[in-house]
């Protein structure tokens, strides 16, 4: 259900997974400075909420997870303002990418422009059978702003990328799989619970775990593999600083699950 300071946004715990649910149905829930403020405020609730060990960012309806920016605001920027808010939309978006918590984007429609650039901040991306993606900014004279030249490529690649800004297409969620845009593609009526089943799946694992592997995954990406690897060394040697880690190996070695307590 709804929880203040909320006006666009459900956050909701189930299960030890915190779901946000993007919710302006009648705007094809369009990302406007509000909405992705929001957004940003249910990211950093779910982290420090101890209940929450994954999140799942969602759109309200069947027609769309984001259909966009919201155009209206956005045509009376000027270019000073404009810049500014792509780089609040950076900010915010970064945060996602950042959390220490795994994030899973259930793609349940739409998730164009601004909306894709949102699911792929997510860590995992699954999506239903009648998701569609694209980055069709150029067919209104624009750029992606939020994020959307970079981390395409960074997912698809270089010329996959281009070929997808450049023309402005829309991609199938089945296309999506192959292109590597999601991992998952599921029937509409199964996204729920196949986004849940993964999210359980995701949280049963040990927390500093999952927060070093994120680390680990995401700032060796953006250096030089030599340099990478000795992050993963470091990382690695913190995991033997846990308990997670001893009651983890401990529970392996007496054919038990593990209690993980995020320690």
């Amino acid at each position: 259900m709804a929880q203040d300071p909320f006006r666009y946004v459900l956050y909701e715990v189930r299960e030890r997974a915190a779901w946000i649910t993007v919710s302006r149905p009648e705007r094809l829930n369009a990302l406007d400075r509000q909405t992705v403020t929001e957004i940003a405020a249910a990211v950093d609730l779910a982290v420090a909420d101890d209940r929450v060990a994954v999140l799942v960012l969602t759109g309200a309806g069947e027609k769309a997870f984001v259909a966009g920016a919201d155009i209206a605001e956005m045509s009376a920027m000027s270019p000073a303002e404009a810049q500014e808010f792509s780089r609040f939309l950076h900010r915010a978006l970064d945060r996602i990418e950042r959390c220490p918590k795994p994030v899973v984007a259930a793609v349940n429609g739409f998730a164009l422009g601004g909306g894709c650039e949102l699911a792929m901040a997510c860590h995992v991306r699954i999506a239903s059978e009648t998701a569609r993606f694209g980055q069709p900014e150029v067919n209104l004279g624009l750029i992606p702003g939020a994020g959307g030249t970079q981390r395409l490529q960074r997912i698809v690649g270089r010329g996959r990328a281009l070929d997808l800004i450049l023309t402005g297409d829309m991609v199938s969620a089945p296309e999506a799989l192959t292109l590597g845009l999601v991992t998952r593609v599921v029937a509409p009526e199964a996204l729920a619970a196949e986004t849940a089943s993964l999210a359980s799946k995701i949280a049963a694992k040990g927390p500093r775990a999952l927060a070093l592997a994120l680390e680990a995954v995401l700032a060796g990406g953006e250096i030089a593999q030599e340099e990478a690897l000795r992050l993963e060394s470091s990382l690695f040697g913190l995991c033997f600083a846990s308990e997670d880690m001893r009651e983890g190996t401990r529970a392996f070695l007496e054919k038990r699950k593990p209690a993980f307590t995020g320690r």
